[in-house]
């Protein structure tokens, strides 16, 4: 069948990333968007668009109907899946099939079988492929998975069957645990994937996540371009991806490759896919999983290839035969990934939402920036907190690795709390700049002690882009005035004009000074003992200035000004909510007495849930909320009295 228009059923930079390269490549595309992404810069980019329905993806990117009527009311004669959503899901492909499009995928009963892992797993190990000790059997109660894990042994992994992207997934080290973790798992994974089917694996400790990327068409011929390397991973999602793997030798990739090219092959596969796999310390290798989709970081891939496997899904959906052989794939270079994501390090890496006052994406030497951003932009709690991808290309691990580094310090996002700084200084670990970094590596590595209050410098510097902003033109302020004083956090910040550009400032015990090059609406450029360098800013609405500064980025009021909005201490029962979310369960009532660590409810928050627990031993006084409600950030949920009453 011939392809004229293309329906991207999916959102955000993945959206954008296919349709501009449907165009390029001669094609007409449809954008798809709930009422959240109205604004979203790929809804623009298409030729056409049109809206689902609510920001609730049962509204939306999961509605079925919905999308099968979107097709219909542009004309599209093809639908691509995109990652994440329905992009897995075998039954929607077997829909868009059925209404006559084209599915720009896998056949459905390869996605049936490869993406529930525990038929993956039976059909791959069927094949010869080295798979991990587990258990994928039908019984799903309580005590088959207890006593399924006596005879794996402990630690064991539990796993959704249905899905991937460390939804449903937990660790478990003891048998007390595992009924918990049961009920969690099965909860994440019947709202992520609509199935709560599980299964066990042994947890193999201190592993590489080494995937391999496949193509196949529909005249029998499938290869693998190569490998790349997942190991930076916080709660069993990736974070910096890179081809190739730093501990993969030729010999190696070519065992690892015709091994997941016989995986594809025991289910009759066509398309894009990734066949991934945990390489223990010895150089064994071992089946965990299939993706029967385009993947996140297939950008790193791309980079080394110089190919455009979008561009192949296309050709692939078409009929057409795959453009290369596997003799003549070549890889070149090196290249990293680093996924932007709007979440906290410093507070277990839980999501983050707000509005993004000022967004401006690297523009350096061999790298690429997949994003769907731009300044003004929400970021709401209803999606997955990715905001963008950081793609650096080097002749050697080491330009890349640079580069990357570079390009992340060159990376402006203001508004939001963001992983970048975790990112930059990931890049420049000794054992990320070895090599050597496995599954363990944030859990062994962050955060770093250094990882603080904003440092003085960067209050002062705050101090005097408040000052700065006063209304200097009209003649209300200026450098031969009082003293100019604001108190940003606890900490206190007097600047005096020494002269028109020129200044001192205190903080605290520390005393700066500054002198003024140029300034812009969200860039100052200044001079401080003979070292010019540069900083961006932005303000918000209401007043917060939030500032980027090197590797810091931080957000400052001032409380002389505007009083802080009210918080409560780290020590407080005042049990507040992290972030925007939904409350899925409460775990305690009202005159309940509960340990300290003990969860008291679960907050659903960016396709995650997340456990709160008691800050310390008491007695549940108040509830002030109840299953199903949606909270706001530091909405007050629960009163928790310190003792047993």
């Amino acid at each position: 069948m011939t392809i004229y228009k293309l329906l991207i059923a999916n959102r955000g930079e993945i959206a954008g990333r296919i349709i501009r390269t449907a165009q390029a490549m001669g094609y007409e595309t449809v954008a798809v968007f709930s009422d959240a992404d109205a604004d979203a810069p790929y809804v623009a980019l298409a030729d056409q668009a049109v809206r689902l329905g609510g920001a609730e993806v049962s509204d939306s990117y999961l509605n079925v109907e919905r999308l099968l009527a979107a097709a219909k009311q542009a004309g599209a004669d093809a639908v691509h899946p995109g990652y994440g959503f329905l992009s897995e899901n075998a039954d929607f492909a077997q829909r868009v099939q059925d209404a006559g499009l084209v599915w720009v995928g896998p056949p459905p009963a390869a996605m049936a079988l490869m993406g529930n892992k525990a038929t993956a797993r039976q059909r791959v190990a069927a094949a010869g492929v080295p798979i991990v000790p587990g258990y994928d059997g039908a019984e799903q109660t309580d005590a088959a998975f207890l006593a399924a894990a006596e005879t794996i042994g402990y630690p064991v992994m539990v796993k959704a069957a249905a899905g991937g992207g460390g939804r449903g997934m937990r660790l478990v080290g003891q048998p007390a645990d595992l009924p918990t973790a049961l009920a969690a798992a099965r909860s994440e994974a019947l709202k992520a994937f609509g199935s709560n089917e599980l299964l066990l694996e042994k947890a193999i400790i201190n592993p590489r996540h080494v995937e391999v990327q496949i193509f196949a068409d529909q005249h029998g011929h499938i290869i693998h371009l190569g490998e790349r390397d997942c190991s930076i991973q916080r709660r069993h999602q990736k974070v910096i991806e890179e081809a190739p793997s730093p501990a993969v030798s030729a010999e190696l990739r070519q065992r690892m490759g015709e091994t997941a090219v016989s995986a594809a092959k025991s289910v009759g596969y066509v398309g894009a896919g990734t066949v991934e796999f945990l390489l223990d310390e010895a150089g064994q290798f071992y089946f965990i999983e299939m993706n029967t989709r385009l993947q996140v970081e297939h950008p790193v891939t791309e980079m080394v290839t110089g190919l455009d496997l979008v561009a192949w899904q296309l050709k692939v959906a078409a009929g057409e035969p795959l453009p290369l052989t596997q003799e003549q794939v070549l890889l070149n270079g090196h290249a990293i990934e680093a996924r932007l994501y709007a979440e906290d390090p410093d507070n277990q890496f839980l999501p983050s939402t707000g509005t993004l006052h000022l967004w401006q994406p690297p523009q350096e030497a061999g790298v690429r920036v997949d994003h769907g951003l731009a300044t003004g932009l929400a970021v709401s709690p209803f999606y997955d907190p990715l905001l963008a991808k950081i793609i650096a290309w080097g002749a050697t691990r080491e330009e890349a690795r640079r580069r990357l580094w570079r390009a992340l310090g060159k990376t402006a996002v203001l508004g939001l709390t963001t992983n970048r700084r975790f990112l930059r200084q990931t890049a420049v670990h000794p054992t990320f700049v070895n090599g050597q970094a496995t599954t363990r590596f944030i859990e062994e590595n962050w955060p770093p002690a250094a990882n603080a209050a904003p440092s003085p410098q960067l209050a002062a510097l705050a101090g005097l882009l408040l000052y700065q902003r006063q209304p200097l033109a009209n003649g209300l302020w200026n450098w031969q005035s009082r003293p100019f004083r604001c108190c940003l956090g606890e900490r206190m910040v007097i600047i005096t004009a020494v002269s028109a550009n020129d200044y001192q400032i205190q903080t605290d015990n520390d005393t700066f000074h500054f002198r003024s090059l140029h300034h812009t609406a969200n860039s100052l450029r200044f001079e401080q003992d003979g070292l010019r360098d540069a900083l961006v800013y932005a303000f918000a609405p209401d007043g917060e200035l939030w500032v980027q500064w090197g590797e810091e980025t931080a957000v400052f009021r001032d409380n002389l000004q505007q009083p802080p909005a009210s918080s409560e201490s780290a020590g407080s029962g005042n049990i507040l909510a992290p972030m925007p979310g939904s409350i899925r369960r409460l775990a305690v009532a009202v005159g309940d007495t509960v340990a300290v660590g003990q969860t008291l409810l679960i907050l659903e928050a960016m396709k995650m849930e997340h456990a709160i627990p008691a800050p310390f031993a008491g007695t549940i006084s108040q509830i002030l909320v109840q299953e199903g409600e949606q909270m706001q950030a530091r909405q007050l949920m629960v009163v928790l009295e310190e003792g047993n009453q």
